[in-house]
């Protein structure tokens, strides 16, 4: 059967801001840009396998001819942040993806439900079928803020095999949930915690990450 791919980097740096993330005591502004080097870092390692398209061709050193590889100008790329926490990823993606288009979508979660609720929403019309997309949503919880998003892109003609997932940390009902429904998704994140409490935060976590992010909400 097939399952969604999941990713957790072994790179120190990762495991250096995530530490930063889950201490309570870390500032705002810190955790903010806690957040943003993971956006880079993730970004880095989910663009680096079989993802991006490239092309061969000749440029002209001082010296002689010499072969180079640029990214395929005529392919697309969107970066897709979703609101709030996932802005905070957006930075350093957008430093290594300088190029990409950005569309934002915003979900706030019934914290009785636990259901999705769209409140923002730039997506296109329709896709490119070629385009390559990132999106970049800290936690992955229940996994319904994303199933949401990616209900979005699919149906404007986003392949699911095209599509990357830049997350900080993700729980087994998200992953298990993402692999019934696209396994042919592929998810970035910087650890992997193991379970949900009864309000569907993940365990140990790091709390809110919106809340953290811009200093609102009760962060005690």
């Amino acid at each position: 059967m097939l399952q969604a791919r999941v990713y957790v980097p072994p790179h120190p740096l990762i495991q250096h801001w995530l530490g930063l993330l889950r201490d309570s005591s870390t500032p705002v502004p810190l955790f903010r840009s806690a957040l943003g080097e993971l956006g880079r870092w993730l970004t880095y390692e989910a663009i680096r396998r079989d993802w991006l398209p490239t092309q061969e061709t000749v440029v002209q050193t001082p010296l002689a001819p010499a072969s180079a590889t640029f990214l395929d100008p005529e392919v697309p790329l969107a970066l897709v942040p979703v609101l709030r926490a996932g802005l905070t990823l957006l930075e350093g993606a957008q430093a290594l993806l300088p190029l990409a288009r950005v569309y934002h979508v915003g979900i706030a979660r019934n914290e009785h439900t636990l259901e999705p609720a769209l409140y923002l929403n730039t997506l296109p019309p329709q896709f490119d079928p070629q385009t390559r997309v990132l999106v970049l949503d800290p936690m992955l919880a229940t996994g319904g803020t994303l199933m949401a998003t990616l209900e979005l892109l699919t149906v404007r003609g986003v392949d699911p095999a095209l599509l990357r997932v830049v997350a900080v940390i993700a729980a087994p009902p998200a992953l298990q949930r993402l692999s019934t429904v696209y396994p042919q998704l592929t998810v970035y994140t910087a650890t992997i915690d193991e379970a949900l409490n009864d309000r569907g935060f993940i365990v140990p976590g790091l709390g809110d990450a919106g809340d953290r992010s811009f200093g609102t909400g009760h962060l005690g």
